[in-house]
């Protein structure tokens, strides 16, 4: 009797895979009528969201075979979408990232793949939405214990208390890594107060990442003009660095800008603050203007960049 309602659960989860892969289209020859196969399209994804792996660590991550993800790889090559830089320490490796176009070639799968997966959801009212996203959720904690889980965070909306925080620990860490002054500090809490202060939530969202219980990061945006959006006050702390929280957060911003009608999505850095110039160029970010400047007691070169929406 055992044996035959295992059996039977395998036959159901057989069933469930055949009706999985038929309503996302994953049979087809190119993912959301891609010139890209399910499996390149990953390859994609990782290239646009990691800070620079190899193909090993590729072929690891993925449960690739070596020789099908070079073919791979060389494919992309021959397409100009993916940029080699050998490795210093061991020269058989190249350290791969995609090129401007391949940058484009993934925001375009990455827009038609968003398109497809809101088409069924918007077909579902919100508590149906719900129960799929749970039910997703609690395939996924089974099948992968939730101390393997690549993302140990989550990301809310504000709440009392929390810009304070966010204005305090940034101009906390900006002067100890960076030495900047307390004119920072007046920047972002002059930010911070014109958010509270005009904010509209149909437009404009600030999202805290919290882990443990703690605040670990944020990001905010806010309307320039119907078009434009800004994102501002990226941040992420020390000791959660390395999870991937930077790179969420400017994808829910880029997903909730798009999704409220703007078409560019404008941030300005400074070109010494690498890792976050590091997630906006994966974003797809391209870098518009730079300028020389005097600011919180050090000569920095400010940078403006954009994403097209």
């Amino acid at each position: 009797m055992a044996t035959a309602e295992f059996d039977r659960r395998v036959a159901d989860v057989r069933a469930f895979n055949r009706f999985y892969t038929r309503q996302f289209g994953l049979l087809q020859d190119g993912l959301v009528k891609s010139p890209f196969s399910l499996s390149e399209a990953r390859v994609l994804y990782e290239l646009a969201h990691r800070d620079q792996p190899t193909a090993t660590d590729l072929a690891k991550d993925l449960g690739l075979d070596a020789g099908y993800l070079s073919r791979i790889l060389r494919r992309f090559s021959q397409h100009g979408l993916v940029k080699k830089l050998r490795s210093r320490t061991d020269g058989r490796q190249s350290h791969l990232s995609l090129s401007k176009k391949g940058r484009q070639a993934f925001g375009g799968l990455d827009r038609a793949s968003r398109s497809e997966v809101a088409a069924i959801l918007g077909e579902l009212d919100p508590g149906e939405q719900d129960r799929l996203t749970a039910a997703m959720g609690a395939i996924q904690r089974i099948l992968v214990p939730s101390r393997a889980l690549s993302e140990p965070f989550v990301l809310r909306p504000h709440r009392a208390g929390d810009m304070g925080w966010v204005v305090h620990r940034q101009a906390v860490l900006y002067a100890r890594e960076y030495g900047w002054d307390e004119r920072f500090e007046g920047l972002v809490a002059g930010v911070a107060a014109q958010f509270i202060e005009t904010f509209d939530p149909r437009y404009e969202r600030c999202w805290i990442a919290e882990r443990n219980g703690e605040i670990a990061g944020s990001v905010f945006v806010v309307r320039f003009s119907e078009m434009e959006a800004r994102l501002r006050m990226l941040y992420v702390e020390p000791a959660a660095r390395g999870l991937g929280i930077g790179r969420r957060l400017v994808e829910e911003a880029i997903c909730f800008s798009r999704d409220r009608g703007y078409r560019t999505l404008r941030l300005w850095t400074n070109k010494n603050l690498v890792s976050a110039r590091r997630i906006y160029e994966a974003a797809g970010f391209h870098l518009v203007e730079e300028e020389p400047h005097h600011s919180f007691g050090h000569d920095l070169i400010g940078q403006t960049w954009d994403l097209d929406l």
